[in-house]
């Protein structure tokens, strides 16, 4: 099998690693990649549609993988299709459970699928009566596209105006939700439009700083499994997943690929944060480590319409990963900084915002790498993450302490 991933960051790099480990590829690629990423395999520079589909004819290639939301929102998927060309991501219309916050709480609402109350706004009065009905602390959500940043929690009515003007100045669409009390916890679900299988739990910390304070980011770490998650599982199952399956097939947009489900599990049970129409970042890079099952085995069933038969197995040990980011991140960040990583810790390390110098690998981006391990408990892969950190240094280099700590499970 030959397969092109699109995409340049850590969540890449791991994909890239989990189709390497598959004993029938032959050729592996990823465009556009990123310097880190080139040190172990073939980055091309394709950076339009025509480019792409040039080059998987060219070169005769049987999969494509689309890691990140952006090109999945701009209709890659569909236009490869047209193609002839086997893809795994969701079409354009089905990927609006991400890219449209609306769309996916009125799809929720209709169907009786357990979320957070909202109003979708688009003038103060509606804020107004959002904050009213629905109290603080308030979320405040991008109705679009945000890179995992597009959510503010206003704590007063100052805050919220602040907030809305803020993410309506973006020129998008502005959701206000009630806040959901609970513990966070994300689950994947893969499937061809009709069968699905569900993965192990993860785990993501998005605030910047430890003890969940300080902006939102993309992400800061991850681990998985998540063992408290597992008595909700047939509960996220029967009244998530199968239910947005069967409104997506019956709106004409089956939706087929990896569905994220961000969730919260609250006092009345799991209800639904977020979707994300892929895998995550970087919760992949601590879910596809612990794949038995070759990563190309769990695409062709996608492709071919055979989830129904896949027999999906995760290793029983703990993976655990730790973001480093730059001095500034997740606001204006620094550029251009000389990375330091033994050799020994190599084989650990998902870049994500790095580039190529005279001097080797420099900081290119906010969240630059992200350090991998596995251990045979949760504290024995926190141990072993945390000492290899030890061997990766750039001047700046931020990362949280407590990756695995949380102590908010109920």
């Amino acid at each position: 099998m030959k397969v092109l991933i699109i995409g340049s960051g850590g969540r890449e790099h791991a994909l890239a690693r989990s189709f390497a480990q598959s004993g029938n590829i032959s050729e592996l690629y990823v465009a556009p990649g990123n310097a880190g990423i080139a040190l172990q395999f073939p980055c091309v520079e394709l950076f339009c549609t025509e480019q792409i589909i040039a080059f998987c004819q060219n070169r005769q290639i049987d999969l494509v993988f689309i890691g990140p939301e952006k090109p999945i929102s701009e209709g890659l998927s569909d236009a490869l299709r047209a193609a002839s060309l086997n893809v795994v991501a969701p079409s354009m219309a089905a990927a609006r459970l991400e890219t449209s916050k609306g769309f996916a709480k009125e799809l929720m609402l209709c169907h009786r699928i357990p979320t957070a109350k909202y109003y979708k706004l688009s003038k103060d009065d509606e804020l107004n009566q959002a904050c009213q009905e629905l109290g603080f602390p308030l979320v405040l959500k991008a109705d679009g596209l945000a890179a995992g940043k597009g959510v503010i929690i206003a704590s007063n009515p100052e805050e919220a105006s602040s907030a809305y003007l803020a993410l309506a100045n973006n020129g998008q669409g502005v959701i206000a939700e009630e806040y959901l009390t609970g513990w966070e916890v994300s689950l994947f679900a893969i499937t061809d439009g009709v069968s699905f299988q569900t993965t192990v739990f993860a785990q993501d910390h998005k605030q910047l700083c430890d003890h969940d304070t300080g902006p939102n980011t993309g992400g800061m770490g991850a681990y998985a499994p998540v063992p408290e998650a597992e008595p909700y599982r047939r509960e996220i199952e029967t009244r998530i997943v199968a239910p947005v399956l069967q409104a997506m097939r019956d709106i004409g947009c089956p939706y087929q690929g990896i569905l994220y489900i961000g969730l919260m599990i609250t006092k009345d049970g799991p209800k639904v944060v977020e979707f994300n129409c892929r895998w995550g970042d970087p919760e992949a890079q601590v879910v596809l480590p612990l794949l038995e099952t070759e990563l190309s085995e769990i695409c062709s069933a996608i492709v071919n319409c055979e989830v129904d038969k896949l027999k999906l197995r995760f290793k029983t040990t703990t993976a655990l990963a730790v973001v480093l980011a730059s001095a500034g991140y997740p606001f204006e960040y620094q550029q251009g900084t000389p990375i330091h990583i033994a050799n020994q810790v190599m084989d650990k390390v998902l870049f994500s915002g790095v580039a190529a110098s005279e001097k080797g690998l420099v900081t290119a981006g906010g969240r630059v790498l992200c350090l991998t391990c596995l251990g045979s408990t949760l504290a024995e892969a926190r141990e072993i993450a945390y000492q290899n950190l030890k061997l990766v240094h750039f001047e700046g280099h931020k990362y949280r302490k407590d990756i695995g700590l949380r102590t908010n499970l109920i």
